[in-house]
C-alpha cells in the first residue's frame, strides 16, 4: 500500500506550504493524480485520514482530481485517452508506436485554510 507513503509525503508538503502561507489550519487539500500512477483514490483518502492527526490538516478534506491516461500515437497520428490504467497499444488503431502525454501526474494542486 504505497498510498500511505504518498499520504505522508502530501502531509509534509501541506505542513511546509501552510507554514509558508501563515496558515494555522488547513481545510482542503487538492491533488491531481493520473491513472497511470496506480494510486487508488479510496486508499489514499483512507491513508490521509489516518495520518493527518496532529498536523495543520487534521480537519482537512482531501479532494482528488483524477486524470485519465492520454497519449499520442505515432502510427495513426491521433491523440487518445484511455479509461484503463495501462496502455499497451493505441486504442484507436492498435499501433505500438505511441507516447503517454497525460496520466502520470501526482501533484498537490493547492490548499485552503485559515491564518
Amino acid at each position: 500500500m504505497h498510498e500511505l507513503s504518498i499520504a505522508l509525503s502530501v502531509l509534509d508538503i501541506v505542513k511546509s506550504a501552510a507554514a509558508d502561507a501563515g496558515l494555522s489550519r488547513v481545510d482542503t487539500v487538492r491533488l491531481r493524480i493520473g491513472k497511470a500512477t496506480g494510486v487508488l483514490p479510496e486508499a489514499l483518502h483512507f491513508a490521509f485520514d489516518c495520518s493527518k492527526a496532529g498536523t495543520p490538516a487534521a480537519g482537512a478534506a482531501l479532494e482528488i482530481e483524477e486524470v485519465p491516461i492520454g497519449g499520442h500515437c505515432g502510427t495513426c497520428g491521433r491523440d487518445f485517452t484511455s479509461p484503463e490504467p495501462y496502455v499497451l497499444a493505441c486504442p484507436l488503431c492498435g499501433g505500438g508506436a505511441f507516447r503517454i502525454t497525460t496520466g502520470d501526474e501526482l501533484a498537490v494542486l493547492d490548499l485552503e485554510g485559515e491564518p
